[in-house]
């Protein structure tokens, strides 16, 4: 799709900056839908057809949403991009202001107009999903905390069991359990009444060592396996796909993943990497096999990673469950 104008937006929690390139005009307007009626009054003024814009702003999760919303309820085209995408593209800069960062934002549009594309509407299911799963995050990681304290204190301060500093954390780790199981439920509420989601949930749970956090995740962070276009592509997302490290003939590294990546994705598929191991046979055989060989642990966990990500897009693309030992039994 071609546009004629590229409008960069600065995003801030009460504010968004605009500037177009075309006219180099600015707005500041409120992050608002009052704002937002003003910002389409002014395109009107400057003669800016909608349709022949595309508004390129850094995706800043929460402060961006109302925007989003707006633009697909009235048909506008946006391009929400990763900061660090930005950010690198600016080359050497000096100074900082929203104005200027808004400039800059519509000028790294224009200049990657070959390669940005729209971004499609947000699916509603996904993002409550999406809100759901991270609010899990936030509880299971309070418990955690809750659950490392309690066990320091009972074994160096010498407390009673029933004394109240004792007894008030306990009951706030059993008020997280419960508080986490609910939101447990309600994420495969929503599961359960998407049909697609559901179908999906099943065949990524028929693979060993995929549970319901694994799966919910893939699901969330790939948008029911349409944001990517393959296993490789995820798997480069989430951090484990390996990269050449050689520059001419002075320097040879191995490969290696790059830091760049969705951590708790990461951490997510170790943690699946590492039960697979045990319990997948096929995986445990090729485990040992590279251990036998003298091969690094690390690395063959991340190989079983990679496997994993593979087997996911794989039972989605045929529609079909994970079928355990499918050579043997053939």
């Amino acid at each position: 799709m071609k546009f004629r104008h590229f409008l960069g937006i600065d995003v801030s929690k009460k504010v968004l900056d605009v500037v177009c390139r075309t006219n180099g005009q600015h707005l500041q307007i409120a992050n608002t839908s009052e704002g937002f009626e003003q910002l389409s009054t002014w395109l009107q003024q400057n003669n800016l057809l909608s349709r022949q814009c595309l508004f390129v702003f850094e995706h800043t999760g929460l402060y961006s949403k109302p925007f989003e919303q707006f633009c697909s309820q009235h048909g506008w085209y946006y391009c929400a991009v990763p900061g660090l995408a930005i950010k690198r593209s600016l080359g050497i800069a000096r100074g900082k202001s929203d104005r200027v960062d808004a400039s800059r934002i519509a000028q790294y549009g224009y200049e990657k107009k070959e390669q940005l594309a729209p971004t499609p509407p947000a699916d509603q299911q996904l993002e409550k999903l999406k809100t759901l799963v991270n609010y899990r995050d936030r509880l299971v990681s309070q418990k955690a905390g809750f659950v490392a304290t309690l066990k320091e204190q009972q074994c160096f301060l010498q407390l009673d069991q029933d004394d109240i500093l004792l007894a008030s954390q306990r009951a706030m780790v059993v008020c997280l359990q419960q508080q986490i199981a609910q939101i447990q439920q309600a994420i495969m509420q929503i599961i359960s009444s998407d049909q697609a989601l559901s179908r999906n949930y099943d065949l990524l749970t028929s693979i060993t060592a995929i549970g319901f956090v694994n799966a919910v995740y893939a699901l969330v962070y790939t948008d029911n396996f349409t944001r990517f276009a393959n296993a490789r592509k995820f798997a480069s997302y989430c951090g484990t796909a390996p990269f050449e490290d050689t520059s001419g003939s002075s320097r040879k590294g191995k490969t290696r993943v790059s830091h760049l990546a969705n951590r708790k994705l990461k951490s997510l598929l170790d943690q699946a990497a590492k039960c697979a191991i045990n319990y997948d046979k096929e995986l445990n055989a090729y485990y040992q096999r590279r251990i036998l060989m003298g091969k690094s642990k690390m690395s063959t966990i991340n190989i079983v990673r990679n496997k994993l990500i593979y087997r996911m897009f794989a039972v989605i693309k045929r529609q079909d469950p994970f079928k355990k030992n499918y050579l043997a039994a053939a």
